[in-house]
């Protein structure tokens, strides 16, 4: 008895933290959303406005409408932010991004029609709408970011949750909620029932079990609970349902289903609700997505490669100077379809590289068991000065922008892989058939080379299955943080 109560203590005051602040949460933050989003329209016409008279003074100062500059516009852009759930719904940062896109687009569009209805459009510079456009989607981005990061770092305004499971998807969702600032939850702790994780003991108080979860609800005041047990079947499951769904404004499960594709499903009740049917999207096979991709790639590749020039010019020079051989270096690898092509890269290795591997392999079980498993070696002799630093900051695979260039890779896409790893992907070739591989992906921003060989092909796999353009701009950004962090690379 003695042993338990220290629990129980600390159980309690975690129960009574929940102020009346994070309790009304879902309503303040909005307001708080709302108002840095008109405060950054506000901005952004600003900006458009001195801009266009800047730019354009042959045709006199442009005047925009009291009305239309501080209710209209930003108005607009409120309402169609609220379409797009941007106020109502706890999303991953990049869905709010891709929302607020959105909304941007629908917003404009609107704004224009309207000044055309008024007769008011050609008082109106195009110029300015079209910064406008540009900016306000910016800004509302920078401002959410801002307030996003404020409010997680002062630990306020966050929607208090209950987490209901302990086990290993609990510790990845946990681990998640911390991590992303659109998700605004506080966990306030967990309940167990079978399964137990030392993660999620670390990190939470154990407020009790499953049985325990109605009364944690009505002495917390939580409004929502998440429910991370894989292990409960249907009736468990309704249980829970009908029992918590009274006290809680939403529950929330999350079901263990392994790599499926879920970014692409859509859901269909039928029978007037009874039966639900998960439809799952194939975003690749859609050609207009396929030319979406490609133009994306190309456009942002060849605008690329004029600003790094320098950066080219420099390295080249200094793997001349180094080690001798070519600068560039080619290897087979296999492309879309399953079609070979060679992969550009900065030498990082001296010229005889393959005599090499093959002594070390030869006279070490202990690397050829390593290059078995990863094709990689952490402790590589054959890797030359300059590259070690090009391999540590991957900008030895900045040539492979040529590639992208000629149409055989995507700046976003599965790890390009050589002929002997085929058979290692067994099932999910298909899949990784299916698209141009990338110079970044995944598995380049998820700990590179600190990834074992099973997950990255399970990477490769998900992001075929759930491909959208959002999340290839994501991937972007998290390359730039990865490589500056230089995590798992070598």
């Amino acid at each position: 008895m003695a042993g338990k109560e220290p629990v129980q203590r600390k159980n309690d005051m975690t129960a009574s933290q929940i102020t009346k602040s994070k309790q009304y949460a879902y309503i303040i933050t909005p307001l708080i959303l709302a108002i840095a989003d008109y405060c950054a329209v506000l901005c952004a016409e600003q900006l458009s406005f001195t801009l266009r008279n800047l730019l354009i003074v042959n045709h006199g100062e442009l005047r925009v409408p009291s009305l239309i500059f501080y209710v209209i516009t930003p108005l607009f852009y409120i309402v169609y932010l609220h379409i797009c759930e941007s106020y109502t719904r706890n999303k991953q940062f990049w869905r709010i991004i891709a929302g607020i896109f959105k909304a941007s687009v629908y917003a404009i569009f609107n704004c224009v029609i309207l000044l055309y209805i008024i007769h008011i459009a050609e008082f109106i510079s195009r110029l300015y709408m079209g910064f406008l456009g540009i900016f306000a989607f910016l800004f509302i981005v920078l401002f959410r970011y801002i307030i996003k990061k404020l409010l997680d770092a002062l630990q306020v305004l966050k929607e208090p949750v209950l987490l209901m499971g302990a086990g290993k998807n609990a510790a990845l969702i946990l681990d998640h909620i911390k991590n992303d600032i659109g998700l605004n939850y506080q966990v306030i702790g967990y309940l167990k029932d079978q399964k137990g994780n030392n993660e999620i003991a670390k990190q939470l108080p154990c407020l009790g079990t499953f049985s325990d979860a109605a009364n944690i609800i009505q002495k917390t005041g939580v409004r929502k609970v998440l429910v991370v047990a894989p292990e409960l079947d249907q009736s468990q499951m309704e249980d829970i349902i009908y029992e918590l769904q009274p006290l809680v404004s939403s529950i929330g499960f999350i079901p263990d289903m392994g790599t499926m594709p879920l970014s692409t499903m859509d859901i269909e009740s039928l029978v007037d609700g009874h039966v639900v049917m998960f439809q799952m999207r194939n975003n690749l096979k859609n050609r207009g997505n396929r030319i979406l991709k490609f133009m994306f790639d190309w456009c942002l590749t060849l605008i690329g490669t004029i600003c790094i020039a320098p950066i080219f010019a420099v390295i080249s020079i200094w793997i001349c100077i180094d080690s001798p051989g070519p600068v560039v270096f080619k290897h087979r690898r296999v492309g879309k379809d399953g079609k070979e092509f060679d992969c550009y890269k900065f030498r990082s290795m001296c010229v005889d590289a393959n005599q090499k591997l093959k002594e070390l392999l030869d006279g070490n079980p202990k690397a050829r068991k390593e290059w078995e498993k990863d094709f990689k070696l952490k402790e590589d002799p054959r890797i030359t000065k300059s590259g070690a630093f090009l391999r540590k900051t991957s900008l030895d695979e900045l040539p492979q922008i040529f590639n992208v260039l000629k149409g055989e890779m995507s700046l976003v896409g599965p790890r390009p892989i050589i002929q002997a790893e085929v058979p290692r992907y067994g099932k999910y070739i298909s899949d990784y058939y299916m698209v141009r591989p990338g110079i970044t992906g995944l598995w380049q921003t998820s700990g590179r080379n600190d990834v074992d060989y099973t997950e990255r092909v399970q990477m490769d796999t998900w992001y075929v299955r759930n491909w959208n353009i959002w999340f290839d701009i994501v991937l972007l950004w998290r390359t730039f943080k990865a490589v500056l962090a230089g995590k798992g690379a070598y």
